[in-house]
């Protein structure tokens, strides 16, 4: 088969190559997947750069975590009858060697998730990592019913689907940040009630006069670096803070604003949660595609000779969207 790999850190167009490569068997308990799409996320762009020294164990690596395509054999342990079966991928390449980005992956059965028969491939592929985080960002502290949600980066593929969560969990009011109009509007169609333009506006004050004063329950966070003295400043007494993301490691908190003010920061990283929790959210994302409640944005979609231009695209921020490799293109 086809595959994308890497052995070392660095530019994406230096280090990523086009091999030749063994189609892999499955093992107990796995699935062989003909892989349609291969989602290219912020993470992926880590594993290859700043973060590599972490997996460098696993050399030579096939990149992507997330991915759609069609379940073509299984392992012993697994039922006969999942062959043929249309999936969404998730942490594919999570502490493993070999992700979605080549024509076939093998990997854990409940790493595979039945795709609904009205949700493409592309969508499929998009998913994984955004749609997870997101749902999981929101609910990590209990029901959101009710309550008024500030979601960071709201232009974002994890912001634009917290948004649209957000609304479909019944909050009360969703309030997103963003850097330019083109975002803006992004993060208005999919459905954000205030969007606040953190680039010309004092964000602290726009979301006291939009909630009366009161400030946000919950906040699903990208950038605790960037947010962490803003935090206090928008959370009503007793709100909660979910952080997914920093753009550096190096944070500033005004303690004393966090613990007179009883606010719960708590930051969690995907790959942890759980086969429990996995399929909690797994099921309640299919839930929402099957009813087709939630709007996708994929913006480029490139073969498998071009994965070097896809990961430059997320990279170095030229895509407001989900940007897929195509393996079998």
């Amino acid at each position: 088969m086809r595959a994308i790999m890497f052995e070392d850190s660095g530019p994406a167009e230096e280090v990523l190559q086009l091999k030749e490569t063994e189609t892999p068997s499955p093992g107990s308990g796995e699935v062989l997947v003909r892989v349609e799409y291969s989602g290219v996320n912020p993470t992926d762009i880590k594993s290859r750069t700043g973060f590599f020294e972490r997996i460098r164990h696993l050399v030579p690596i096939i990149p992507h975590q997330d991915g759609s395509g069609v379940i073509e054999a299984v392992g012993d342990g697994v039922d006969p009858a999942r062959i043929g079966e249309r999936v969404w991928l998730y942490i594919a390449q999570w502490q493993r060697s070999f992700g979605t980005c080549a024509e076939y992956i093998s990997l854990p059965e409940k790493l595979a998730l039945p795709l609904p028969d009205n949700t493409s491939f592309e969508v499929g592929a998009a998913l994984g990592v955004p749609a997870m985080t997101a749902y999981h960002g929101l609910t990590m502290h209990g029901p959101i019913e009710g309550k008024s949600i500030v979601i960071p980066g709201g232009a974002g593929s994890v912001g634009h689907y917290a948004i649209q969560m957000a609304k479909l969990l019944g909050a009360k009011q969703v309030l997103s940040t963003i850097s330019s109009d083109e975002k803006a509007g992004h993060a208005r169609d999919a459905g954000a009630d205030v969007v606040i333009n953190y680039r010309e506006q004092d964000v602290a004050a726009e979301v006291m006069e939009a909630t009366d004063n009161e400030g946000v329950d919950h906040v699903v966070e990208v950038d605790l670096h960037g947010n962490g003295v803003l935090l206090p400043r928008v959370c009503a007494f007793g709100g909660s803070i979910a952080v997914y993301g920093s753009n550096k490691p190096e944070v500033t908190l005004i303690a004393p604003e966090f613990y007179f003010r009883h606010l719960k920061l708590e930051g969690f990283a995907l790959y942890f949660l759980g086969d429990e929790r996995f399929q909690k959210i797994g099921s309640e994302i299919n839930r929402m595609l099957t009813e087709d409640q939630l709007k996708h944005r994929i913006i480029k979609k490139y073969p498998l000779e071009q994965a070097a231009e896809a990961h430059n695209d997320v990279e170095l921020g030229r895509a407001i969207g989900t940007v897929l490799v195509q393996p079998g293109s």
